[in-house]
């Protein structure tokens, strides 16, 4: 047998052996990885429920004290998700909100203002997305009501737009009353105070926006 023709099947038995090595170590690699990944995402959203769950105790409690503790637990909770997840905008989103009860305009506006920038945006649902605008303009108005209102009409436009297809948030139609009325477009300052109270009657700022309007 020549040297040539060893050389070949030597060659042949070397690459054999990878192949049977790659088949019986990837699978167990991959399934390793999506392990770990499936891991982590159980972990982050078990963070973002119980943020979630502070969140909400601390809109309703009528005590600044008690609202701004339950906050700042829903923000280790937030902060903890995004250590896993960072490109999360769900997690972004109850950072900000969080952020906003313990009183810190500024940081809770940068927050949301990530959470809505694109890549991230796309992975939020549109009622999702809706909510968060309206959040990110009232935040906009309360930092810098003067600079920030057209920046804030746009979020409110867009927000109303997505949340047409179900019930829209009265909020959303008294904001964007409000901007238009700070621009000087009564008419149309009008028909969004009129259309809150619509979805929701008992809409006190829409009332109280419209008295002002003279109507």
């Amino acid at each position: 047998m020549s040297a040539t023709t060893i050389l070949l099947q030597a060659a042949i038995l070397g690459i054999i052996l990878a192949i049977f090595i790659a088949l019986q170590y990837l699978p167990k690699q991959a399934l390793t990885k999506h392990h770990y990944q499936n891991r982590a995402t159980i972990q982050s959203k078990s963070h973002l429920i119980q943020g979630s769950h502070l969140l909400a105790r601390a809109r309703s409690t009528p005590h600044k004290t008690k609202a701004q503790s339950l906050a700042k637990t829903a923000l280790n909770e937030a902060e903890m998700a995004l250590s896993i997840s960072p490109k999360d905008p769900a997690a972004l989103i109850l950072k900000g909100s969080s952020l906003e009860i313990m009183g810190h305009k500024s940081s809770a506006l940068k927050s949301l203002v990530l959470a809505l920038s694109s890549p991230r945006v796309k992975s939020l649902a549109d009622r999702e997305r809706g909510d968060a605008l309206v959040k990110r303009a009232e935040l906009k108005l309360e930092v810098n009501k003067r600079r920030r209102v057209d920046s804030a009409v746009e979020d409110l436009e867009e927000a109303i737009r997505l949340l047409s297809q179900g019930k829209c948030n009265p909020r959303a139609l008294c904001l964007l009353g409000e901007c238009y009325e700070l621009k000087g477009r009564t008419v149309e300052a009008k028909r969004a105070f009129e259309e809150a109270l619509e979805v929701e009657p008992g809409f006190v700022a829409s009332r109280q926006g419209l008295a002002r309007l003279g109507s």
